[in-house]
């Protein structure tokens, strides 16, 4: 089981993509402590909120993140599997999206 608390968020912009970072400390055992991101790329949303026609808002947005974050923990078989960032793809959000019933 892991323990997380999110540091906050911040813009990125990649040579492919722009989007938002959220950081989050996380521990497997409580000693050792590691940052994680989730990056939530601006035409992922961009694509849902123009199927959906509605904009999600910075309150849903950090929720998608947390989600993601949660299946990753429930995907990746080890504490180092989490070094790697997560990525939310457009799979994945409308999953999360439907599980919050947005």
């Amino acid at each position: 089981m892991y323990q997380y608390f999110y540091e906050g968020h911040r813009t990125y912009s990649g040579p492919a993509e722009t989007g938002t970072e959220y950081v989050f400390r996380m521990s497997a055992d409580r000693k050792d402590w590691r940052s994680t991101s989730v990056f939530l790329a601006d035409p992922v949303v961009q694509g849902w909120q123009a199927e959906h026609s509605r904009t999600l808002s910075s309150t849903e947005r950090y929720a998608i993140a947390k989600l993601a974050l949660f299946q990753a923990f429930d995907e990746r078989s080890t504490p180092a599997g989490m070094q790697d960032p997560v990525r939310v793809r457009r799979a994945d959000l409308d999953g999360i999206v439907d599980s919050l019933e947005l």
